[in-house]
Formats: C-alpha cells, structure tokens, sequence
C-alpha cells in the first residue's frame, strides 16, 4: 500500500559486502596503511638506486644485477627491463612453490627495475673521478640497499619474488641458507658466462649486506596498532 513502511528485512543489506571488502583491504594492506606504503615504495626505490650505484661503479654487481648486466649485453634491453621480467618469470615459478604473493611483491617486480634505470640515467659517470669516485659509489651502493632492505621488510607487504623463491625452495626441505646460497651462485655464474660484471663488489656486497641490514631492520620495523 501507499505509504506503507517498507520491512527493514526486505531491504538489500550491504553491511556483509562492505565488510568483505574492508577484510580484503585489510589482508592486502593492513593499517597503517600510508606508513605500510611509504616504507614500501621508498624501499624499492633504493633497492633499485642502491643497484645503480654498484652496477655504476663497476668494481662488481650484486648476484641479480650480474645476471641482468650480462642478459643486457646480449640482448639490448636495459638492466631494468631484465629485472622485471625475470622478477615475474620468477613469479610463475612460485605456483608450484605455492607462494603467495602480496602487493610488495607485484610492486617489486615493476618498481626495482624502473629505479634501477632511472638512476643509471641521471648518475654521473664515476670514470671521471677515477678508482676513489668508483669506491665511493660502491659503498654507497651497499648502504643503500641495506636501508632499502629495512625498508621494504618494515613494510611487511609480502617478500620479494627473488625472496619468495628462496622460501619456497626451503618450504620443501632446503635451509633457508643452502636455497639461498645455491640461487645466487647459479645467477652469478650465469651472469658471468653472459658477460656481466663480477669482482670485489660482489664479494663486498655479499659479505656486507647481511650485517648492515641487520642494523637497519629493527630500525624500520613498522610499529603495529594495538
């Protein structure tokens, strides 16, 4: 009838829908939400200018960045244009891991790499201020990318698709040190037959990156809302 109240029953409830939706938001992002973002971009960002500056210094690149040199070389594709796609072919490889990924991780692959080129692009060129210059951006390099490690793990919005690989490969049996051990030498190696650059940066930075990111993680930790 005209008039009539309308039976509250019958109405089309969107209390269930909006709070899926904000379940989803909070499992993909969780509060803080800006901070979570912030550390996370930032991090890759210097993920990406900390590989600039090691590949710029050429005294030797990281494990990855080896292998992405020598794939540039044969290739004419960027450093960064080979960081993304073999970070999501790595990604495909996490389906029979099964690895989950997060928005970091999805994020890390695109992010690292346009960093990683953008850098290389405005750097100066370190041959002008001979071996001390080239040290320098070496050192540099290592720092950065410890920083960006604290960063991006302080984040807490999934791991890396490199990372992610070597947590799937110890969910089947390797310790965490052997899986990662084993992938790094395999990429270096083949880096190196491909032409990319290794020499004391490497072993620098694989000797160095540990310790300095562990100054700078409890740093960066994220504090959780109670």
């Amino acid at each position: 009838m005209p008039g009539s109240p309308t039976n509250p029953a019958s109405r089309p409830s969107s209390s269930p829908r909006a709070g899926r939706a904000a379940s989803l938001l909070d499992a993909v992002l969780p509060r803080p939400r800006l901070s979570r973002l912030v550390r996370l971009f930032v991090g890759l960002h210097l993920f990406g200018a900390g590989g600039a500056l090691l590949i710029a210094a050429d005294l030797g690149s990281s494990p990855w960045d080896v292998l992405h040199q020598g794939l540039s070389r044969h290739t004419g594709l960027s450093v960064g244009t080979w960081s993304i796609i073999i970070g999501a072919l790595l990604m495909l490889l996490w389906i029979p891991l099964r690895q989950r990924p997060g928005l970091g991780t999805v994020s890390n692959v695109v992010v690292v790499g346009l960093s990683v080129d953008a850098t290389l692009w405005w750097l100066p060129d370190p041959e002008a201020g001979g071996l001390v210059l080239r040290a320098a951006y070496l050192a540099a390099g290592i720092v950065v990318t410890a920083v960006a490690t604290g960063c991006y793990i302080g984040a807490r919005l999934g791991p890396g698709p490199r990372d992610g690989l070597m947590t799937g490969l110890a969910a089947r049996g390797l310790s965490i040190r052997a899986a990662r051990t084993g992938i790094e030498v395999t990429v270096v190696v083949l880096g190196f037959l491909l032409g990319g650059t290794v020499g004391l940066g490497t072993l620098a930075f694989a000797l160095a990156i540990g310790p300095l990111a562990q100054v700078f993680i409890p740093r960066m930790r994220l504090r959780e809302p109670e």
